[in-house]
């Protein structure tokens, strides 16, 4: 059959790559066709466009690139028409991709999509959108069947979340030899820095992130870089010789790490399956902000904590996320009890997310369903 998927993150990249690599596996003769960056690439098929062509993040830096935004919505319109897939899969990117899906539904194409748009949290009017546009919703966190089905009566697919699938099939890191590969002191215990993967985000978070280096000297920090962003941008973070970089090694880097500060969003999830404890952090432009406050109606904004429902992780938002604050929560994160309940609370998450397999279920799902 032929497929076209659609990613917009590197976060869709990572789970567009383990789902085409089941699809493959299900259907030797699939012709894939997607938009998403270098992990779906090394998977097969056809790369159309790269999604750090597309990487904006906030209302405000949207609003700038809405020329941009246009083109790729009638250039990708163009590209399906000619392609003519058995169905088209959308991977979140939920802004670009519900757009998409109309269209698509009008043209008459088989609509299937893999992690919900967050309608949950935000503009949860979207559903009327989703029931007329996608043929199957194949949902990944526990809560959103519920949601989905229980309150819009729209039946969904939960498969499990891909990040279990992802983490354990990794191999084994040897913790000397990668401190050694990648310059770290051999026994400073390290405290990781996920400050994102868009331009605009990383900047913001990574100076809050390292204004608190000083006063945790028996520790190394480490920024993660994304693979989104190349070691020229991180520069200017790194004149500090007690912060090193490391790029496209989260994983690695979480699996012998101490402690982290995570931007908020599925790196928190990401972090919380390593079992290492985190400070949530999250500080937009006043704009996007505002605007955001206003239409987001969720209590918590990490998926940790959304998923338990309790404050699990520590979340500094906005204004609350400032230096003294960061310090403070970090400390309690280091040693003593705070740590040890973050680290039994995330055994009980790692049971809600329903342990392995999505990438199959998902496959044979959207095979099931053209």
């Amino acid at each position: 059959m032929k497929y076209y998927i659609i990613a917009g993150e590197a976060s869709g990249d990572l789970h567009g790559s383990n789902l085409m690599k089941a699809l493959i596996a299900k259907d030797p003769e699939a012709d894939i066709r997607f938009w998403g960056g270098d992990l779906m690439q090394n998977a097969g098929g056809t790369l159309v466009k790269h999604y750090k062509e597309m990487a904006f993040m906030g209302f405000l830096e949207v609003l700038v690139n809405l020329g941009t935004i246009a083109k790729a919505i009638k250039f990708c319109k163009a590209d399906i028409q000619k392609f003519q897939p058995d169905v088209i899969i959308f991977i979140d990117y939920s802004g670009f991709n519900l757009r998409i899906a109309k269209w698509a539904k009008e043209q008459g194409f088989k609509t299937n999509y893999y992690i919900s748009p967050q309608i949950w949290a935000s503009r949860e009017g979207r559903i009327k959108d989703i029931k007329r546009d996608i043929d199957a919703m194949h949902v990944i966190l526990p809560f959103e069947k519920d949601f989905y089905e229980k309150k819009h009566n729209y039946p969904v697919n939960f498969v499990g979340h891909p990040l279990i699938d992802a983490i354990e099939d990794r191999d084994a890191v040897d913790e000397q030899k990668f401190r050694k590969e990648n310059n770290l002191d051999p026994k400073k215990p390290i405290i990781a820095l996920l400050p994102g993967s868009r331009k605009q985000e990383v900047q913001k978070m990574l100076t809050l992130m390292l204004s608190v280096v000083k006063d945790f000297s028996a520790y190394q920090f480490v920024i993660a870089g994304a693979p989104s962003l190349d070691l020229d941008f991180y520069q200017p973070f790194l004149k500090n010789p007690s912060v090193n970089f490391i790029a496209n090694k989260t994983y690695d880097l979480l699996s012998i790490s101490h402690a982290a500060l995570v931007t908020s969003g599925t790196a928190t999830l990401e972090t919380a399956i390593f079992k290492v404890p985190q400070v949530v952090c999250y500080k937009a432009n006043w704009l996007s902000y505002q605007i955001a406050k206003r239409i987001i109606t969720l209590e918590y904004i990490s998926l940790v904590n959304l998923i338990m429902k309790k404050e699990v992780v520590k979340e500094l938002i906005q204004n609350d996320l400032t230096t003294n604050n960061l310090r403070t929560e970090l400390n309690k994160i280091l040693e003593g009890p705070a740590r040890q309940t973050q680290i039994q609370a995330y055994n009980e998450l790692e049971k809600k997310l329903g342990g392995r397999g999505a990438s199959e279920n998902a496959a044979t799902r959207i095979i099931e369903n053209v």
